[in-house]
């Protein structure tokens, strides 16, 4: 267990359902979670599971936070999002990628990312 995961989850358990799940009421957003939560685990694309911990994953990593309580963490979802797109415009010395500055996912694939994100 990492340094990150003991609060979190000590903060989960104190937490009540707030309802902050997805809803995917039409079909169209269960569509983009899923493409967003495609992205999120892709090797190719957004390979989050080499560095945080994400519900649902395989060989999540844990050299970063785990992605969890995204919506208390992140409720400005453009901060979240400019995080993704260049976390070092934030960190200096972080070593996630650039995710958009360096075009390893387009807009529309960060957007889909920051959308499945804050589900977790």
């Amino acid at each position: 267990m990492t340094k990150y995961m003991v609060p979190l989850l000590l903060l989960l358990i104190a937490s009540p359902d707030l309802g902050w799940a997805a809803s995917a009421d039409s079909s169209g957003a269960a569509d983009k979670m899923e493409r967003g939560k495609e992205l999120t685990f892709a090797r190719g694309k957004g390979n989050c599971l080499a560095c945080h911990y994400v519900a649902g994953g395989e060989m999540a990593g844990n050299i970063a936070p785990p992605l969890v309580m995204m919506k208390v963490r992140y409720p400005d979802r453009m901060k979240l999002r400019a995080q993704i797109w260049d976390a070092s415009t934030l960190i200096s010395t972080t070593t996630m990628p650039p995710f958009g500055r360096h075009k390893i996912l387009t807009e529309e694939e960060i957007d889909l990312v920051v959308d499945f994100v804050l589900t977790l």
